[in-house]
């Protein structure tokens, strides 16, 4: 069997005004994760990896700790749906930073409370009831994903191993394929996956199984500061 190695993207930038660029921790992170690919003994056929810079960075810092990995290829279809439409579904007025920051400092607990607005956003999203308001429908978002994995597996050697590096969205629409669940497990997984986390997804033939999710040992028992969400 082949597997699919799924990682998401390091720590942006929340709350910065380039939040695709990977923050400080978020640059330790993709260090330690391409330490521990390097130690593992898994090889690589193929990379893959989104077109956003916050997937670039990653990639970038990790497979610079490894050897003898191909040549990340850029793949539009692990890209991530568009938080800030998603989010002005519901708050048109975020559409301006000034309004988020606003927003954040009305908060004891800002980080709670965006992601309190961002869950809310992606259920109204998600209903399909309000499509005419997104470029991307999120029946559109994860038809992009499943034709991108098919695509994948079709060009990919029964034995083979593929990184890709995605974001959250792309992992938990894979996972909702791979095991059937419901949108509303696909939201709970979007909300957990850790930053720079492995998810493997063995296969055979176009059937995709589930060996392990959201896996980030490699930050340590003492490491706290490394986990994050966001």
């Amino acid at each position: 069997m082949g597997s699919l190695y799924l990682i998401r993207h390091a720590q942006a930038s929340f709350g910065e005004s380039d939040y695709d660029a990977l923050s400080a921790i978020g640059q330790q992170q993709a260090v330690i994760l391409g330490q521990m690919l390097a130690g593992s003994g898994l090889r690589f056929d193929r990379v893959l990896q989104g077109s956003m810079k916050r997937h670039k960075e990653t990639a970038r810092l990790c497979l610079t700790e490894m050897s003898g990995t191909p040549e990340p290829e850029t793949a539009d279809w692990l890209n991530e749906f568009d938080h800030q439409a998603v989010l002005c579904g519901l708050h048109p007025d975020f559409a301006d930073p000034a309004k988020v920051q606003a927003f954040l400092r009305k908060h004891p607990e800002p980080a709670k409370a965006f992601h309190k607005e961002f869950e809310k956003a992606m259920q109204r999203w998600m209903q399909g009831a309000h499509e005419a308001d997104y470029a991307e429908t999120y029946g559109q978002f994860k038809e992009r994903c499943r034709r991108g994995v098919q695509t994948l597996l079709q060009q990919t050697p029964a034995d083979g191993n593929v990184l890709l590096f995605t974001s959250g969205g792309p992992i938990a629409c894979l996972m909702q394929m791979t095991l059937e669940l419901s949108d509303a497990m696909m939201l709970r997984l979007n909300g957990a996956i850790v930053n720079a986390s492995v998810s493997r997804l063995p296969f055979n033939g176009d059937v995709l199984f589930l060996s392990y999710f959201n896996d980030h040992a490699h930050f340590g028992k003492t490491s706290a500061p490394l986990l994050t969400f966001r």
